[in-house]
C-alpha cells in the first residue's frame, strides 16, 4: 500500500509542541544506625499529604497498566486455518450488491472445535451448509452483522476437514467509512458509475482490502496472519475484462451476452490480498523472460501505459538480482482504476493503481510513477510472499517497500537521487514526528488503519538504510533472501527479522532492533567540532533528546574531509550520552563533514556558516551534500555567495543541483542583468539539457526574466513534446499579457485537459479578465484529477469569485461537493482553499463549517479549524 501524497499539509508551527527539557534527578539511601540498648525504636510516618500521593500515584499506575492490557493488539489466534477459499460471484449494479456463494475449506488450527467464526460485515445471508467425511447438513448460525458463529453438528479435530458452503448478498457500502490516510474508504469493493450515467467516466468494479476489508464482500478469517489458496469465478458482461489473483484458467460463456471467467491462485496468501478488478479495459502484454505481465487501462490509454510500466521488467530482475529470490508468482498484472482510495495497493499477482497514471503517450513522457510502481512489486516478496502476523508489525510490509524505492533509483539513477529521496523520506517522518512519536513495531493503538502513517513507511525505510549501511551490502541481501526463504509463505514478526540478519552476520543486533523498532523518538544530537589542531581534529557529540522518553542510541557514524580533492573517511561508534573523537587524520584539515552522506535518522545541531556550506558546495563530492549547500545558503538568504556559485551550480552533474539552481535563479533575474554568460548558460540549458524538468526550470527563468525578449524561443517551445518544457513556455507567453502573441496562439491550447496546459491557460485568462469562459472553467474542473485538479481548484475559484454571473452558484455546488465527498485528502483541502474565496458571504461560511465539522481527518480538521478561526478574528 501506498499513500499520496504526503506534502500539501503546511501547519503553522503553533500547531505543535516542541519535546519537554530533559530533566535528571537522583537518590540516595540513608545509612544505616545503631540503637542503643534499652531505648524504644520509633517508625516516623510520612506525612498524610505524602501518603495520599503515593496511593493516588499507584492506583493510577495500576489504572494505566490496566487499560494497557486490555487494549494490548495481539496477533489473531489461529483457531482455525483456512486451507482453499471458493467464490463465485456477480454484481447487481443497481443495489451496489454482490451476490455470492463462498466455498470455505478448513480444519481446526491446533484445537478441536464446536464452532466456527467468519468475518462478513453487512452481509444478507441464505443457506449455510457444511461438509465433512462426506456428509453434507445444514448449520445453525448466529450473525451479528460483522460475524458469522456456524454451530457444527460434531467436533472438528485436528486434521478433520470442512467444506463450509455459503450463500450472500454483499453491501459494501453499508456501514462504510471513512478511514486513514493511506486507506481513505473501508467499503472493500467499489462499484464506479454503477448506472453507467456519468458521462467521462466508466463503469468499474473494483477492491481495496487493506486492513480487513475484504470480508466487505466474502466470508473469510480477515486477518493477516491467515493464508489459503484461491479460485474465484466472476460472471459479468461478456464485453467487459475481469483481473484477480492467480491466472485466468477458464472462459465460458453464458446466456444473454454474460460470462464466466474463472481465476486460480494455487500459491496461499493472506485475505487482505484478494482481488478482483471489473471493466472495459485495454491490456498492454508484456513479459520478464517467462513470467507474464500486463498493465491494464482505460481503453485509449494503452499507449501511456506502455511508457508508464516500461521499467518494470527491468524491475523484477534487478529486485530478483538484489534478493536471489524469484518472482514468487505466475504471474504480475498492474490494474489503473477510477477514484481508488489510495495511492495503490499490491494484491497478490494484481497490483490496483490509483488514475493518476491514466496518462495518454505524450503523458507518460515525462511519468515519474517509478517510485510507486517498485514499493507495490517490492510488495510482491514483502508483505505478499512473507507477510507480517498483525498489523503491530506492518512497518515489515511497508519500510521494505518504501525502501525498494531507494533501492531503484540508486540502481537506476544514481546514488545522489536515491539519497535525496532518502532525505525526503526523513523529512516526511520529522513533520509527524513534532506531534507523534511511536514506536514503530506497537501493540497500542485504537484502529488498524492507525498503523499506515510515517513511521511504519517512511521512518521504516530509513531504518533498513541504516541497517544496510552498519552491516554492508553483501550480508545486508544475505539477510533478506534468509528472511524471504526462511519464512516463505508464512507469517512474520520483527523478531524474525532480527534473527535473519543474526544468523547471516554472526552479530548481537538485539541494540538496533530495539531503539529503532521497539522504541520511539530519534537521536537529537548536538555535534561540535575543535579545529584548533588541525592534524587531530577533536569532535564531540551529546546526545540531547528526552532519555525519559527516548533511548540513549548506539550510532555508528561518518567522518569525512577532502584531502587535495580526494575523499577521505573515519567511521566511528557514538554509544554515550557525551562522547568525543579524536580524528586523528595527521594531514591538516580545515574542514570536515559528520554523517556527509545523509544515512542516518537524526536532528542534528552544528555550528556552521556560509563559508562552510560555500566550500562544502565546491569540494564535497556528494551530490546531495552539495544540494543541502545552496538549500542552506538559500535558508540563510546569502545570495551574494549564492550568485558567486550559480555558474558552477548550474553544470552540476547531479540534474536536482541544476533543477534547484534554476529555480533560485529564477527569484534573482537581475543576476541575468550582471552577467551574460550566466544568461547564454540558462539559455543553453533551455536548449538542450538532457533532463526536461531542468529545461523547463531554464524556460522558467527565461520567462521570468525577459518574455518579449525570448518570445520567439518560447513559441517554439510551447509545441515541444513534453508537456514539461510546453506548460513553462506557455506560462512565459501568459507572462506577455495583453502584448503577448494574442489570443489566436493561445486559443490553440484551450482543448487540452492536461493540468500542466490547463493552468497556464486558466491563469491567461485571469490575467487578460476574459469574460465568457466559465463553461472552459467547468468543463477543465471535471476533466482533472489528483493534484493537477487541487492546484487548479485556486484559478477555477478565483474566475467566478471575479465573474459570479459567468456561473457562482454551480461553481459553489462543485466546490462544496469536493470538499465534502472526495477521497482524495489534497482536493478536499484544494476545495476548501477555493471556497475560502466566498469568504464574504456569510451562507457561504455557515456551510464551509458544518463540512469542515464532519471532516474526520484530524489534520485536515486542524487545517480547517485554523483557518475558519483567522476568518473569525479579521471579522
Amino acid at each position: 500500500m501506498i499513500t499520496m501524497p504526503k506534502n500539501i499539509l503546511q501547519f503553522p508551527a503553533s500547531f505543535f509542541l516542541m519535546a519537554g527539557l530533559l530533566i535528571f534527578s537522583a537518590c540516595k539511601t540513608s545509612e544505616p544506625t545503631s540503637k542503643t540498648s534499652g531505648q524504644s525504636s520509633q517508625v516516623l510516618s510520612p506525612p498524610v499529604e505524602q501518603v495520599n500521593e503515593d496511593s493516588l500515584q499507584n492506583v493510577l499506575l495500576k489504572k494505566r497498566k490496566e487499560r494497557e492490557l486490555l487494549s494490548y493488539q495481539a496477533s489473531a489466534t489461529r483457531k482455525v486455518d483456512i486451507l482453499h477459499t471458493e467464490l463465485d460471484l456477480s454484481f447487481d449494479y443497481q443495489k451496489t450488491a454482490v451476490i455470492g456463494i463462498a466455498k470455505i475449506s478448513l480444519t481446526p488450527f491446533a484445537k478441536s472445535q464446536k464452532t466456527v467464526t467468519l468475518d462478513a460485515k453487512d452481509f444478507e445471508l441464505g443457506k449455510i451448509s457444511g461438509t465433512t467425511r462426506g456428509q453434507e447438513s445444514n448449520l445453525n448460525y448466529r450473525y451479528d452483522q460483522k460475524q458469522i458463529e456456524i454451530y457444527l453438528p460434531e467436533t472438528l479435530n485436528p486434521g478433520d476437514t470442512l467444506l463450509l458452503t455459503i450463500a450472500y448478498t454483499a453491501f459494501p457500502e453499508r456501514n462504510s467509512g471513512q478511514g486513514s490516510e493511506a486507506i481513505t474508504d473501508t467499503k472493500g469493493l467499489y462499484f464506479i458509475d454503477p448506472m453507467d450515467t456519468i458521462p467521462s467516466k466508466p463503469r468499474m468494479i473494483w477492491t481495496q482490502g487493506e486492513t480487513e476489508h475484504n470480508s466487505k464482500w466474502f466470508p473469510t478469517i480477515d486477518k493477516p496472519n491467515e493464508r489459503f489458496t484461491q479460485t474465484i469465478h466472476l460472471t459479468v458482461a461478456d464485453s467487459l475484462v475481469t483481473i484477480s489473483n492467480g491466472m485466468l484458467t477458464k472462459q465460458t460463456k453464458l446466456d444473454n451476452g454474460m460470462r464466466k471467467d474463472t481465476w486460480e491462485l494455487r500459491i496461499s496468501h493472506a485475505p487482505y490480498l484478494a482481488a478482483i478488478a471489473v471493466g472495459d479495459f485495454g491490456k498492454v502484454e508484456a513479459k520478464h523472460g517467462d513470467l507474464p505481465l500486463a498493465y491494464y487501462v482505460e481503453k485509449g490509454y494503452e499507449k501511456g501505459a506502455e511508457k508508464v510500466f516500461a521499467h518494470t521488467p527491468e524491475m523484477i530482475a534487478f529486485f530478483e538480482k538484489k534478493l536471489g529470490v524469484m518472482f514468487p508468482w505466475p504471474k504480475y498484472d498492474q490494474i489503473v482504476v477510477r477514484d481508488f482510495v489510495s495511492g495503490a495497493m499490491e494484491n497478490t499477482t494484481a497490483s490496483i493503481f490509483m488514475e493518476e497514471l491514466r496518462l495518454t503517450e505524450r503523458e507518460a513522457i515525462d511519468s515519474e510513477w517509478d517510485y510507486i510502481i517498485a514499493h507495490e512489486l517490492f510488495h510482491q516478496w514483502f508483505g505478499d510472499y512473507v507477510t507480517a502476523e498483525s498489523w503491530s508489525n506492518l512497518t515489515l510490509n511497508e519500510a521494505f517497500a518504501n525502501y525498494s524505492e531507494y533501492l531503484w533509483n540508486e540502481y537506476k539513477n544514481g546514488k545522489d537521487e536515491a539519497k535525496l529521496k532518502l532525505i525526503t523520506e526523513k523529512e516526511t517522518y520529522f513533520q509527524e514526528a513534532l506531534s507523534k512519536k511511536v514506536n514503530l513495531i506497537r501493540f497500542y493503538y485504537e484502529d488498524n488503519e492507525d498503523m499506515f502513517d510515517s513511521h511504519s513507511y517512511s521512518k521504516g525505510g530509513v531504518i533498513l538504510h541504516m541497517l544496510r549501511d552498519y552491516v554492508g551490502d553483501e550480508l545486508f541481501f544475505q539477510s533478506l533472501n534468509y528472511y524471504l526463504t526462511t519464512h516463505a509463505l508464512s507469517s512474520v514478526e520483527v523478531h524474525d527479522l532480527r534473527l535473519a540478519f543474526e544468523k547471516t552476520t554472526g552479530e548481537d543486533l538485539n541494540w538496533f532492533f530495539n531503539q529503532w523498532f521497539l522504541d520511539k523518538g530519534h537521536p537529537e544530537l548536538e555535534v561540535e567540532v575543535d579545529y584548533s589542531i588541525p592534524e587531530n581534529i577533536l569532535i564531540s557529540v551529546s546526545q540531547n533528546q528526552d532519555l525519559k522518553e527516548f533511548p540513549l542510541y548506539k550510532i555508528p557514524f561518518e567522518v569525512s574531509w577532502y584531502e587535495e580533492g580526494s575523499r577521505k573517511s573515519k567511521r566511528f561508534v557514538l554509544n554515550q550520552a557525551f562522547q568525543q573523537f579524536a580524528l586523528e587524520n595527521q594531514a591538516p584539515v580545515g574542514q570536515v563533514y559528520w554523517d556527509e552522506e545523509k544515512n542516518l535518522l537524526l536532528e542534528k545541531t552544528i555550528k556552521v556558516d556560509s563559508a562552510f556550506m560555500r566550500k562544502q558546495f565546491l569540494e564535497s563530492q556528494v551530490g546531495v551534500a552539495r544540494y543541502e549547500a545552496l538549500d542552506s545558503l538559500v535558508a540563510w538568504e546569502n545570495f551574494e555567495v549564492l550568485q558567486e556559485l550559480m555558474p558552477k551550480a548550474l553544470t552540476d552533474e547531479f540534474w536536482s543541483i541544476r533543477e534547484l539552481s534554476l529555480r533560485i535563479t529564477q527569484s534573482h533575474p537581475e543576476w541575468l542583468l550582471d552577467s551574460q554568460d550566466l544568461e547564454d548558460l540558462i539559455f543553453e540549458i533551455a536548449e538542450g539539457d538532457s533532463r526536461n524538468s531542468v529545461r523547463a526550470g531554464a524556460i522558467d527563468v527565461l520567462g521570468t526574466y525577459d518574455p518579449f525578449k525570448y518570445q520567439a524561443a518560447l513559441k517554439r517551445y510551447v509545441n515541444d513534446e513534453s508537456y514539461l518544457i510546453a506548460s513553462s513556455a506557455l506560462m512565459g507567453l501568459v507572462a506577455l499579457g495583453e502584448e503577448g502573441p494574442g489570443d489566436d496562439l493561445m486559443e490553440r491550447f484551450a482543448g487540452e485537459d492536461n493540468s500542466r496546459i490547463v493552468i497556464p491557460m486558466a491563469d491567461y485568462y485571469l490575467n487578460t479578465a476574459k469574460k465568457g469562459k466559465g463553461d472552459w472553467f467547468e468543463r477543465k474542473a471535471r476533466s482533472l484529477k489528483g493534484e493537477g485538479l487541487y492546484y487548479f481548484l485556486g484559478y477555477y475559484a478565483e474566475y467566478f469569485v471575479t465573474f459570479p454571473e459567468e456561473g457562482r452558484d454551480k461553481a459553489l455546488a462543485f466546490l462544496f461537493d469536493k470538499m465534502e465527498n472526495s477521497n482524495q485528502i489534497f482536493v478536499r483541502l484544494g476545495a476548501f482553499q477555493g471556497l475560502m474565496g466566498f469568504a464574504d458571504d456569510k451562507d457561504v461560511v455557515a456551510r464551509i463549517k458544518r463540512i469542515a465539522a464532519k471532516e474526520s481527518m484530524s489534520q485536515v480538521k486542524n487545517y480547517y479549524d485554523y483557518f475558519l478561526q483567522a476568518l473569525s478574528d479579521e471579522n
